[in-house]
């Protein structure tokens, strides 16, 4: 047999790694998920907040909680909807940039509407009940984002640290109810929320039930 004649195999090539799991997924949705800072700072710099930039930026990042929130729990849902089970490890990053723009939102309203007077503060929060709702969700995501490392998983155990992490329904739920106590006239916004995080919670609820 002439070598010509010889069937020659290609080497095997390997299969090229999903975007998702390539290593510049995280770094690329840490600059996305930055996005919206950049954009409150730059118009808070060049004076381009409106008439009222306190509320603007007290808004927009309280906004962006609740969109981050809404995120965060869309992860489990499109990673069974999906198949593409590489979502989870964008779960946590999701939920503690959650967490910064809450910080982000409660600076705003202590330093631009309080002036951070404590005792003021103090004061408001019992006083106006969207405050109050709102400052719990605050107060119950500090665990969540400070237990969010291996490290802590590790420490807590598994079972123990996902009962922990099952406080950020409540929390979408305040927060939506915190901006849904807010607005006054038109609550078109707040309802989305609603209706988003109605959507999501009741994923897991069917899924749970399906799955026996």
């Amino acid at each position: 047999m002439k070598l010509s004649d010889a069937v020659v195999t290609p080497p095997m090539v390997n299969a090229r790694r999903p975007a998702l799991l390539h290593p510049a997924a995280k770094p690329l949705l840490f600059a996305v998920c930055t996005l919206p800072f950049a954009w409150l700072f730059f118009r808070a710099a060049a004076n381009a907040l409106g008439p009222n930039p306190a509320e603007a930026l007290i808004r927009g990042t309280g906004d962006w909680v609740l969109r981050f929130l809404c995120l965060t729990l869309a992860v489990t849902p499109l990673r069974h909807l999906t198949g593409q089970h590489a979502l989870a490890r964008f779960r946590r990053m999701l939920g503690l940039f959650a967490f910064f723009y809450l910080v982000l939102h409660f600076l705003a309203y202590a330093w631009l509407d309080m002036g951070f007077d404590a005792q003021a503060i103090v004061r408001d929060i019992p006083k106006r009940p969207f405050a109050l709702v709102g400052f719990a969700a605050f107060v119950l995501l500090i665990p969540l984002a400070a237990t969010s490392t291996n490290a802590m998983v590790k420490r807590l155990g598994a079972r123990r640290w996902q009962r922990l992490h099952y406080a950020v329904y409540a929390i979408g739920t305040l927060g939506v109810v915190h901006y849904w106590w807010l607005v006054k006239k038109d609550i078109t916004q707040p309802a989305i929320f609603a209706a988003v995080l109605a959507v999501l919670l009741g994923f897991r609820v069917v899924h749970r039930l399906r799955a026996g």
